[in-house]
């Protein structure tokens, strides 16, 4: 299995292919409409991103010791930042996500990018994952 690292590396030399902001975010938007739609009795209130502009819903669960996220979103561009992340940290350890530097946004370039509002809930979809993987750290 890749690690972190090594599919960050992977997302950083596929967005190094556009030059032109537009076509970053295309790329973006195309990577969240290969997401699978979350199960609407997913869709809660308390599975919902705090400090998001657009409405994303987040699901995790541990299997065989690694997490595996889900997520939705009413957003292309939220769906398409948070289908990123979990390419990136889908299927990886709670130690490997806690330990995560994800300094992939800022090397893509996302982090000059994006308004405030949208790098506060890509920010806030970090802390919920990393949040979960400390969750069931101290359950395991």
């Amino acid at each position: 299995m890749k690690t972190i690292e090594n599919i960050e590396q992977e997302l950083v030399e596929e967005f190094s292919e556009f030059e032109d902001l537009f076509d970053k975010f295309g790329y973006l938007i195309d990577l969240g409409k290969n997401l699978k739609p979350l199960d609407v009795s997913l869709k809660t209130d308390n599975r919902m991103i705090k400090g998001c502009q657009a409405h994303v819903w987040l699901y995790s669960e541990l299997k065989d010791g690694k997490i595996i996220f889900y997520a939705d979103a009413n957003a292309d561009y939220a769906k398409g930042l948070v289908a990123m992340l979990i390419h990136v940290l889908s299927g990886h350890t709670p130690d490997e996500i806690i330990k995560a530097p994800l300094n992939f946004i800022e090397r893509i370039g996302f982090k000059s990018m994006l308004s405030m509002k949208r790098a506060g809930g890509l920010e806030s979809m970090i802390k919920q994952m990393k949040l979960d993987a400390v969750v069931y750290k101290a359950k395991d």
